[in-house]
């Protein structure tokens, strides 16, 4: 889904400024005033950083941010890892459920993911192997305490 938006950034940001903490600085100070105190607007400066925290509370991939010389374009992504595609597949239920946890938690253990389902070490890591095999996780780490696992999307 795409969201235009005409206008343009301030002087000196980029699209990379939007991503971080920053100063509100709007085109009209004094609607924005009025919103702020009918509690339309909560925070000044926060919007965009809401934006990529929900996606990534919800799973999603971050947020697009693209400003085209004269617009800010905004593009939010659906997951690659719906039902329709993890049914495809062949997962067991473990393997589905710690989809969803690393969607929550970003990262897994081999440890975490034998304790979250009460299975044998080896077990775990037949499973995350399944899943490395099937390109829907990637391995992180060097040595066996400290390898984990992210989603490759």
């Amino acid at each position: 889904m795409e969201f235009w938006n005409p206008g343009r950034l301030p002087e000196g940001w980029t699209v990379e400024t939007l991503k971080r903490v920053h100063e509100s600085i709007p085109r009209n100070p004094s609607i924005a005033k009025q919103f702020f105190w009918v509690k339309y607007i909560k925070e000044v400066g926060t919007g965009t950083n809401k934006i990529i925290e929900w996606c990534t509370d919800w799973g999603l991939p971050e947020p697009e941010f693209e400003f085209t010389g004269t617009s800010l374009v905004v593009t939010l992504w659906k997951s690659k890892l719906d039902e329709e595609y993890l049914d495809t597949l062949g997962l067991n239920e473990r393997q589905r459920k710690a989809i969803d946890y690393m969607k929550k938690h970003k990262k897994i253990t081999s440890k975490e993911y034998a304790e979250l389902f009460s299975i044998t070490d080896r077990t775990a890591r037949n499973d995350l192997k399944s899943l490395l095999d099937k390109k829907i996780l990637i391995q992180r780490g060097t040595s066996k305490k400290l390898t984990y696992y992210e989603l490759s999307v």
